[in-house]
C-alpha cells in the first residue's frame, strides 16, 4: 500500500509516481515539465492506443481502459476538458460539461476501485465557479455564482466526491486565467498588441483573476505534497487587476500603444454567451487557501509574471500542441 504519511510530508517531487491526465493541454504540459525537473515519474493518459510506457490509455466517455495501470500511484492530477473557447451553441455546452463531468466521473470511479489508491486527487475547476462576482472579493468560502460555467464547475467539483469517500484526499483547484505566450488568453492577445492594435474589452472595468502558468504547476505541486489543502483552492494570483490594467501593463511590457477597444457589443455579435461569461464578466478572487498553507508566489505581481512568461521559448512543437483547442488527451 502507498504510505499517505511519508509521502505527505515529502518536501519535493522527487521518486513519486504521477499520472497526469489533459498532459497536452496548456496546464499539462508545463506541469510535466516541472514534475519531471523536480524527479517525479510521469504517467499520461491518452486518448486512443497507449503507444509508450508511461501512456495508459483513456477516454472521458469510457474512463481508463485497463484501470489496474494506475495501481501504486502517489497522485493523479486530472486536466482533461473540452475547450472553452469560441461560439457556445448547444452541442459545445454539452461537450464542455460532459467532458468534465463524465471524465472526471470515469477517472474517480478508478481510482476508487484500486487497492493501492493513490493519496492525493488535483482535479481542475475554475474561478468561473464564482460567477460575476463585480467588484466583490471572493475566496474559497464564498458561495457558487450563476451562469453556465459555474453549473459546470460546480457539477465538476461534485464529480469528486466519491474519491473523498474512498479515502482520497481531493483539491479542487479553481483555476483563473493562465498566463502562457504559447496558449490561452495571453497567447491570442500577443500577435494583436504586438501590431499597436490592442485595448480594453468593453469598459475595462472587469476584474481579471490571472496566474502565471510556472505558479500553477508549482501550486499543484504544493498541492500534492501539502495535506493541509484539501477541497477547493483558488489558484490565482494574490494581485487581481481590472481588464483596463492588464491591457494597459501587457502594452507596456512590449512596448506598444494599447488604444483600440473593443466594444462589448461587438464581442455578443461574435461569440454570444461566451463573451458574457468569460471576457465581460468580472471575478475578484484571492488565493486564501494557497497563502494560509505558506506558498509563495513566484510572479505574484503581473508585471513581473508577463515579462517571466514573454521570455519562455515554446518551439515549434511544444507551441503547435499547446496551441490545441479541442479537448486536452
Amino acid at each position: 500500500m502507498t504510505s499517505t504519511l511519508v509521502f505527505e510530508k515529502a518536501k519535493t517531487l522527487a521518486g513519486t509516481t504521477l499520472a497526469i491526465s489533459g498532459a497536452n493541454g496548456l496546464v499539462g504540459r508545463v506541469l510535466t515539465q516541472h514534475a519531471n525537473e523536480s524527479g517525479a515519474a510521469i504517467r499520461r493518459l491518452v486518448r486512443g492506443l497507449a503507444r509508450t510506457d508511461d501512456e495508459i490509455a483513456w477516454s472521458a466517455h469510457s474512463g481508463v481502459h485497463t484501470p489496474s495501470e494506475l495501481e501504486g500511484l502517489n497522485a493523479f492530477v486530472h486536466l482533461a476538458g473540452e475547450s472553452i473557447a469560441g461560439r457556445w451553441s448547444a452541442a459545445k455546452k454539452a461537450r464542455i460539461l460532459n467532458s468534465r463531468i463524465e471524465g472526471t466521473q470515469r477517472i474517480v470511479q478508478a481510482l476508487a476501485g484500486l487497492e493501492q489508491k493513490p493519496a492525493v486527487l488535483v482535479c481542475a475547476s475554475a474561478v468561473g465557479f464564482y460567477g460575476d462576482r463585480s467588484n466583490d472579493v471572493v475566496d474559497e468560502d464564498s458561495p457558487a455564482g450563476k451562469g453556465f460555467l459555474s453549473e459546470v464547475c460546480q457539477g465538476w467539483e461534485d464529480a469528486t466526491r466519491p474519491a473523498e469517500a474512498a479515502g482520497i484526499r481531493v483539491v479542487n483547484l479553481r483555476l483563473g486565467v493562465v498566463l502562457n505566450r504559447c496558449a490561452g488568453a495571453l497567447a491570442t492577445m500577443l500577435p494583436v498588441f504586438r501590431l499597436g492594435m490592442g485595448g480594453r474589452i468593453g469598459d475595462g472595468r472587469q476584474w481579471l483573476s490571472w496566474v502565471s502558468s510556472h505558479d500553477v504547476a508549482a501550486a499543484i505541486e504544493h498541492a500534492i505534497l501539502d495535506h493541509r489543502l484539501q477541497g477547493p483552492v483558488n489558484c490565482v494570483s494574490p494581485s487581481p487587476c481590472t481588464n483596463a490594467e492588464f491591457v494597459q501593463q501587457l502594452a507596456k511590457t512590449l512596448g506598444r500603444p494599447a488604444c483600440l477597444p473593443v466594444p462589448a457589443f461587438a464581442l455578443k455579435l461574435a461569440v454570444g454567451e461566451m463573451a458574457n461569461e468569460t471576457l465581460l464578466s468580472s471575478t475578484r478572487a484571492v488565493p486564501k487557501r494557497l497563502l494560509d498553507c505558506g506558498f509563495e508566489f513566484q510572479h505574484g505581481c503581473l508585471d513581473e509574471a508577463l515579462q517571466f512568461e514573454l521570455q519562455q521559448n515554446c518551439g515549434q512543437a511544444n507551441a503547435a500542441s499547446l496551441g490545441q483547442s479541442g479537448a486536452h488527451s
